[in-house]
């Protein structure tokens, strides 16, 4: 229930109690489904081995093998969401005690995944563990309040409104998850949502020795790399999709062209930084070949030529070029070099382990899917606020005829 005194803290920005728009809720269960995700991993062997709950609670700590690397990566894997939980009850009014609730769920979050560890012969529960992931929570609802005083929410909110549309949250939130999604190594460079041959995998082994067995179509056909054209069309699909989704919630020209510089550099960033944990530093910039280099400065000049479109006709190119990304990505085989690099390298091992972009890469296209379509549904509604909108700035904007 909400705070009982509803008086905010003496900070430069106060959690206005009316504000419900924020971008953390929806960011809230992608990031506790990783948390499972990487908590629960592979999912496999199930099963009771006579442990006690009781023996990895009551356990002395440390326990006798841990690395320094278990400890920062337990405090940072859960500061994320005790930051996304206080950001969201903050944006509600819970400025004195919105802390504390993400402190209570980012706590019982890895309690739960502790126990569950018990039935999995290859995970190990450990109460530092708990502890480490409480730790991260609370730093991370912490930092809710120094944002805050520091104003860094309050000017956020102010760009927000500048440079997006007031119903622009759900194209924010798949914005700051596009370069998260291109982590996991892809066969194409921003090549997202390959996912056909492991959904042919999954529908075989459910349908083994059933009725339905030979009835599977065979999407794993792909044999042979792309074409050095399809590469290119991968690479210019892969960069103008997310600028088409900016478009799409942006009217200003200028801020679409900065845009377009930050999903390229973004791009980049990311995908050396995939590469770079995957298979090595010395490979950071190796996916950076003469086909992709021609097909990002085509994907940055049809961008700038675009930035002057209405936003009804960005939609329609987004729409078009996802279904063609993906249909094109799909027939290309999965990357042949993953599998030997997660041998070898332990960052490699921690993105794979963890499906920090594992899901994301699979699953981004297809919610961008799922976003346009909802927005259709209710363009007439949001047609008409922004007439409302353009009315109400004119009238603020006329001055008022002198009286007598």
């Amino acid at each position: 229930m909400p705070d009982s005194s509803p008086a905010p803290l003496n900070l430069q920005e106060p959690a206005p109690a009316g504000e419900h728009r924020t971008i953390a809720w929806p960011l809230v269960p992608v990031y506790m489904a990783l948390i499972v995700f990487a908590s629960l991993f592979p999912f496999a062997g199930w099963r009771t081995q006579g442990i006690s709950p009781a023996e990895f609670l009551l356990a002395r700590i440390p326990p006798p093998y841990w690395t320094w690397f278990d400890v920062w990566i337990n405090v940072a894997g859960y500061a994320p969401l005790g930051l996304l939980l206080s950001l969201g009850w903050w944006r509600h009014g819970w400025v004195r005690t919105g802390w504390l609730w993400a402190l209570c769920v980012g706590s019982l979050l890895s309690l739960a995944m502790e126990f569950l560890q018990i039935f999995l012969p290859l995970r190990v529960s450990s109460n530092m563990d708990w502890l480490l992931n409480s730790i991260g929570t609370l730093l991370g609802a912490l930092a809710v309040p120094l944002l805050a005083w520091l104003g860094i929410l309050r000017r956020w909110r102010d760009v927000r409104a500048r440079w997006f549309d007031a119903d622009a949250r759900g194209a924010i939130v798949l914005l700051m998850l596009w370069p998260l999604a291109l982590l996991f190594p892809a066969a194409q460079p921003f090549g997202l949502g390959q996912v056909f041959d492991r959904l042919e995998m999954w529908l075989v082994d459910m349908l083994e020795n059933s009725a339905f067995e030979h009835w599977m179509p065979n999407f794993m056909q792909a044999t042979e790399p792309l074409s050095p054209i399809g590469q290119l069309m991968a690479v210019l699909l892969g960069l103008l999709i997310p600028c088409w989704l900016a478009f799409s919630v942006m009217g200003s020209v200028t801020r679409r062209m900065a845009m377009v510089a930050l999903v390229v550099l973004a791009g980049i960033a990311f995908s050396a930084l995939s590469s770079s944990l995957s298979y090595g530093p010395s490979y950071a910039w190796d996916w950076l070949d003469q086909t992709t280099r021609l097909g990002i400065a085509l994907a940055v000049s049809l961008a700038l030529l675009q930035v002057g479109l209405p936003r009804r006709y960005c939609v329609l190119l987004l729409l078009m070029g996802l279904m063609i990304d993906v249909n094109l990505l799909n027939q290309s085989p999965p990357n042949p070099y993953y599998a030997d690099a997660l041998q070898s390298w332990e960052q490699g091992r921690f993105i794979r382990f963890f499906g920090l972009g594992q899901w994301l890469s699979w699953l981004w296209p297809f919610a961008v899917i799922a976003y346009v379509l909802l927005r259709l549904g209710r363009l007439p509604a949001v047609v008409a606020a922004r007439r409302r909108q353009r009315l109400d700035q004119r009238a603020a904007s006329s001055t008022p005829p002198e009286q007598g």
